[in-house]
């Protein structure tokens, strides 16, 4: 497995592995609706705003994550891991683990200090995400699944607790994905 950045040449085929994963585990409707979001990431957010990794075997695309700005007043390099997809076929082999990871780690040598995701926490906090609360890190948009909002440190900075409310990329700004 070979795990990179996404090439923009490869937008069609990273929206399909999302759309597809999404609508095998959650039904068509919301595969159509992640599939929609990744497009509407690739193509608005600024460059300096996003950052995209995928894991390749051999030329095919099989898992993906993508992490873009929150921006909160504090100035704190912060970015959201979301979403994250793993080809059905591929699932339960570490790979997006791995994925995640890899990850991780380019965007702490990059100088991000807080990454956040929103999903499983019985997932991601197998990755190093801890649980927390709008009292610690508010979320950009009200959160639907509030148990699902989580954090991890990615700098020696033992950053506790932000008191802003971040801003997210245009993308996310739709409640409906809180």
């Amino acid at each position: 497995m070979n795990y990179g950045l996404f090439k923009p040449k490869e937008t069609d085929e990273l929206i399909q592995l999302f759309t597809k994963t999404f609508g095998d585990s959650e039904g068509v409707e919301e595969g159509k609706v992640i599939g929609t979001l990744v497009n509407t990431l690739v193509e608005t957010t600024p460059e300096q705003d996003i950052a995209i990794f995928v894991a390749r075997d051999e030329q095919k695309i099989v898992a993906s994550i993508l992490f873009t700005r929150l921006a909160f007043e504090e100035e704190h390099a912060s970015f959201l891991m979301a979403p994250v997809a793993v080809s059905t076929e591929y699932q339960g082999q570490g790979i997006g683990q791995a994925l995640i990871r890899h990850g991780l780690e380019e965007m702490r040598s990059q100088g991000v200090k807080l990454a956040f995701t929103y999903g499983d926490p019985n997932f991601y906090t197998r990755v190093g995400f801890s649980p927390t609360s709008e009292e610690q890190f508010k979320a950009p948009l009200t959160l639907s699944f509030p148990h699902g909002w989580m954090v991890q440190t990615l700098s020696s900075d033992m950053i506790q607790a932000l008191e802003s409310r971040p801003t997210c990329v245009e993308g996310f700004s739709h409640p409906a994905l809180w």
